[in-house]
C-alpha cells in the first residue's frame, strides 16, 4: 500500500504499458517482413465500389496462386467478410499468442473488425486513437504467415485509417480507385494529394463502373461517363490499370458472398479484373 501511495505503482504501470508498445512494435516489424507487396486500397469518395474492387482484387490474385490477405480497415463500415462470404468469429491459433485470420481458400484470407462482433449490426463508435491500435493489432496479433500481397481496404477520404495505415506500413503503396464522373474525380485527386504530402507511392488508379455493357446487344452504354479516371492519371503522372465496367451480379455477388469471378467467368469485368491485376504485378515488378 505504501508503495502504491508514494507513486511506485504508477511507475511501474507506466513501464509495463510502454513494454507492451515496444513489444507489439517488434510483432508488428516481424509480420509485415513475412509480406512481399502492401497494396493500400483507397477512395477520395464513398460508393465508387471500392471495397467491391479491393475484394476482387485479392480473389484474382489468389487465382494466379498468390498467397494473399485482406485486412479490412473501415472499422465503422466493414464489409469484407460479408462479400466474402465468410461467418463467425476469429479463433486462437493452437500454441500461439495470435488469432487465426478468416479463410476463404487456400490462398486468401482476411481480416476485419465485423470478425470481432457477435452482433454484425452493432455500431463501432470509436475515436483516433482506438482505430490506430485497432490497425496495429490487425498485423501484430493475426497471424499471417508468409504472404504475397496484404490488400488494406480503407474507408473514403483521408482521415484517421489511412494514416494509420501509412505510418503503421510504411512501405505501403497506393492503388486509387474512382468512377469517371467529376465529382468523384474532384475527391479522388485529394487522395493523389494525401499520398504526395505523406510521400507513399502510388502504383497507379482504377476506373470503377466504367460503363456499362448490355447483354443483349453488347454495345457500352456510359452510366456514370467514361475515361475520366484515365485523364486524371495522366495529369498527375500515375499509372492507369484498368477500367472495371458496371456488372449488376458484382453487386449481387457481394450481397451472397459469392465470388462474383467464379460465377461469372466470361463477364467483361472479370476479365476485366484479371488484366487490372496484371498490370499491377508489371508495376511492382518494373
Amino acid at each position: 500500500m505504501e508503495n502504491c501511495q508514494s507513486g511506485t505503482c504508477g511507475i511501474q504501470e507506466q513501464k509495463t504499458y510502454e513494454q507492451a508498445k515496444q513489444d507489439q512494435a517488434v510483432e508488428v516489424k516481424n509480420t509485415l517482413s513475412k509480406i512481399k507487396h502492401k497494396l493500400l486500397v483507397m477512395s477520395g469518395k464513398g460508393g465508387v465500389g471500392k471495397t467491391s474492387v479491393s475484394v476482387n482484387l485479392g480473389i484474382a490474385l489468389a487465382k494466379k496462386g498468390y498467397q494473399v490477405g485482406i485486412m479490412d480497415v473501415d472499422l465503422h463500415g466493414p464489409d469484407v467478410p460479408r462479400m466474402l462470404g465468410l461467418k463467425g468469429e476469429v479463433t486462437a491459433c493452437e500454441g500461439k499468442p495470435k488469432l487465426v485470420p478468416m479463410t476463404y481458400s487456400e490462398n486468401l484470407k482476411a481480416i476485419s473488425m465485423e470478425c470481432f462482433m457477435p452482433n454484425k449490426d452493432d455500431a463501432v463508435i470509436w475515436r483516433g486513437p482506438l482505430k490506430h491500435s485497432a490497425i496495429n493489432q490487425f498485423i501484430s496479433d493475426i497471424d499471417w504467415g508468409d504472404l504475397d500481397f496484404l490488400i488494406i481496404d480503407s474507408p473514403p477520404g483521408t482521415g484517421d485509417e489511412p494514416l494509420s495505415v501509412a505510418q503503421t506500413i510504411p512501405d505501403a503503396k497506393a492503388i486509387i480507385v474512382t468512377t469517371p464522373q467529376e465529382v468523384a474525380l474532384s475527391d479522388v485527386r485529394k487522395s493523389i494529394n494525401f499520398c504526395t504530402k505523406i510521400n507513399k507511392e502510388i502504383v497507379g488508379m482504377i476506373e470503377n463502373m466504367s460503363g456499362y455493357i448490355c447483354p443483349h446487344c453488347g454495345k457500352t452504354v456510359e452510366l456514370f461517363g467514361t475515361g475520366g479516371g484515365e485523364t486524371t492519371a495522366r495529369q498527375f503522372n500515375i499509372s492507369f490499370l484498368g477500367r472495371i465496367p458496371f456488372d449488376p451480379n458484382i453487386v449481387k455477388a457481394g450481397d451472397s458472398g459469392r465470388s462474383y469471378q467464379e460465377d461469372n467467368k466470361d463477364a467483361p469485368a472479370a476479365q476485366a479484373f484479371a488484366k487490372t491485376v496484371d498490370k499491377i504485378i508489371e508495376r511492382l515488378h518494373a
